[in-house]
């Protein structure tokens, strides 16, 4: 038995326990509609209606913000711009599940399924605005000019929040749990599995199972853990320097691609708009048929832009600013181009190229290459190209959650922290040569379990949050 196997093997009953819990189901007109799910669109529409619609109101505001020239920030405290900050963000958030995830929820919702997925991605704009907000606002600095460190995210907020309620021990144990959280997620779904699936789009486009990679996804491995190790050698600086260049360059490489698919099919264009609009409430599909284009839409943009777990929280709040708010609103536009534009943009390729769905047809990550081949043959190579470039961001963003995650539990302590870069670059080449289901079953239940504290705190924090925006609105008019 293969040492992967055993691996397996000892985190099978883990997992099964992990997504027992975490993915919760409860049947709901005869669809299992997971608890976790309700949990997240639940706090998208709290949060929606109860700041306002900050998201609509203050989204122009957020642009300015963003494109304030970099010279009226000298004097704001922080290791990145706040450009940085949010392509560093983005890189963690946009990867395989806006092309592979998207598919999936058109095969199993039908068309109309991203009609609900770009409403779900407008609201969960607010919730990723109350997370960022208070993860800048409670971070904590250490040191100062070339050797200040920033930490923070929701392991600080949430602490504060019950510490504030006069229960400091419930506090100390959630922010902990989170921390666990964090380190776990980010070697399984934010390392292994991103690795994985790179291995093999790479290897399905240069020979497949008889080509050069056939069986060789150690020597990927080995290759991909290099790439990373060495922008991680360089921390968070590091990180946003390489994300703010890469996230642009891949964003758009896939963007322009997907527009010229689109062009070439433009006759469909009409078709496809009113298929997604009309699916999303055809009454001939019954309840249960629109619940299913409701549910699907709305979790593939719930899992694809993390709002609601906190994540984001601990790049942001790394950016330069003396405002929390103000990052806060800049934080929206992730799940504007990470679900409104990108995952929207897959949507279309797909509804528009005919390309058979469902179960008689292709899913996944093959779906979306053969819809791109639509548009031209040699698209795919270019689809392989992001795919391993998403893939190669997200493990930049997740190494940096994952190690503060490790300096929060455990302190800021320079052996833990090049002991926790080795087991990560170790991880990519386990990730990228094994079949380790169980381990990534088990991190996808960690991260997705992050949003039960996360959301927890920022309702009890909502009053505050609210009271800040109004404060920090008046000050700006």
């Amino acid at each position: 038995m293969s040492i992967d196997t055993q691996i397996d093997q000892i985190f099978t009953p883990l997992a099964k326990i992990a997504s027992d819990i975490v993915f919760y189901s409860v049947p709901i007109n005869g669809l299992d509609v997971k608890l976790i799910l309700l949990w997240l669109v639940g706090a998208a529409i709290f949060f929606t209606l109860y700041m306002g619609f900050a998201n609509v109101r203050y989204f122009r505001h957020a642009i300015d913000l963003l494109a304030e020239p970099s010279n009226s920030k000298k004097k704001a405290v922080g290791e990145v711009s706040r450009f940085q900050a949010l392509a560093a963000s983005l890189s963690g958030t946009v990867g395989l599940g806006n092309i592979a995830g998207v598919a999936i929820a058109i095969s199993i919702g039908g068309a109309g399924a991203a009609f609900w997925m770009v409403l779900m991605g407008l609201m969960s704009m607010t919730t990723k605005f109350a997370e960022v907000s208070m993860g800048v606002k409670y971070r904590q600095k250490t040191g100062s000019g070339k050797n200040l460190k920033i930490s923070g995210g929701p392991m600080y907020y949430l602490k504060h929040a019950f510490e504030s309620r006069n229960i400091p021990v419930l506090g100390s144990v959630v922010a902990m749990f989170f921390a666990f959280c964090v380190i776990i997620g980010s070697l399984g779904a934010g390392n292994m599995f991103q690795a994985n699936q790179a291995y093999l789009q790479v290897m399905s486009v240069t020979g497949g199972a008889e080509g050069f990679l056939g069986n060789k996804g150690w020597l990927f491995g080995l290759g991909l853990a290099a790439l990373v190790g060495l922008v991680i050698l360089g921390g968070i600086k590091s990180i946003g320097n390489v994300a703010g260049r890469l996230v642009p360059a891949m964003g758009g490489i896939y963007v322009v691609t997907g527009l010229i698919v689109i062009l070439v099919n433009y006759q469909a264009i009409p078709d496809a708009l009113v298929k997604i609009v009309t699916e999303a409430f055809d009454p001939m599909a019954g309840v249960g048929g629109l619940l299913g284009a409701l549910l699907v839409g709305a979790q593939r943009a719930a899992f694809s832009n993390e709002a609601g777990l906190g994540s984001a929280a601990i790049v942001h709040s790394t950016a330069q600013t003396d405002e929390h708010i103000s990052q806060g609103l800049v934080s929206m536009l992730g799940p504007v181009i990470d679900t409104v534009v990108i995952c929207l943009i897959t949507a279309l390729v797909i509804v528009i190229s005919g390309v058979p769905t469902g179960e008689e047809g292709v899913q996944g990550v093959q779906l979306t290459s053969a819809a791109m081949a639509t548009g031209a043959s040699w698209f795919p190579y270019i689809l392989t190209l992001t795919v391993f470039l998403f893939a190669y961001s997200t493990l930049l963003t997740w190494f940096y959650y994952g190690l503060k995650g490790v300096t929060y539990m455990f302190g800021d302590n320079k052996v833990l922290e090049n002991g926790f870069k080795i087991l990560f670059l170790g991880c990519v080449v386990v990730g990228s040569s094994s079949e380790l289901s169980s381990i990534i079953a088990f991190a996808d239940a960690a991260i997705l379990s992050l949003a039960i504290p996360n959301l927890i705190g920022l309702y009890l924090l909502a009053p505050e949050i609210k009271r800040d925006l109004k404060d920090y609105i008046s000050k700006i008019k």
